[in-house]
């Protein structure tokens, strides 16, 4: 059973992190926006750079790119909340019904997992090459989320046994 409170819990911080984050995008609209902007017109990126072709540099798009973000990263919430909440209702399930309840959870960490590794290191990072970028440049941060989340989905996955569930009782 305590295998089963931490990864409920650690599903739950998941979609925690995840209200945050869209509170802050919502709230704070510029700041973030702001980031996202200058990645897409990649206005810090090394002098001379070759790549100048991929800029985006249209308002339009810059607002299409960060609601598009905005609204990856509130589905992923939802289902993030949605999958802990249906965990919860089986916690004391056989590990059939357990495991069976993860599905949701698993869909909005690896939802989640494909943002870091899509949006922030694939396109921002090697598309826009913001790791050329001292002031703009989001790809620790995007590592670090993609490695606690990563840890977390393969935690989440792990098995269930009948062992656990006896044992607990």
């Amino acid at each position: 059973m305590t295998l089963r409170i931490a990864k409920l819990a650690l599903v739950f911080a998941v979609a925690i992190f995840y209200s945050l984050v869209v509170l802050n995008n919502t709230t704070n609209y510029d700041s973030n926006y702001q980031f996202m902007r200058h990645v897409l017109m990649m206005d810090s990126t090394f002098p001379g750079n070759r790549e100048m072709w991929r800029a985006i540099n249209s308002p339009v798009w810059h607002t299409v790119f960060y609601l598009s973000i905005i609204a990856w990263e509130t589905v992923t919430m939802i289902i993030c909340w949605l999958g802990g909440f249906l965990m919860a209702g089986a916690l004391h399930d056989t590990s059939s019904g357990f495991t069976q309840s993860k599905r949701v959870a698993i869909s909005a960490l690896t939802l989640s997992l494909l943002m870091w590794f899509v949006v922030f290191l694939s396109v921002g990072g090697e598309w826009f090459l913001m790791w050329q970028s001292k002031t703009w440049n989001g790809q620790d941060e995007a590592a670090r989320m993609f490695t606690v989340i990563g840890i977390i989905l393969l935690f989440v996955v792990q098995p269930e046994t009948e062992a656990a569930v006896r044992d607990s009782r």
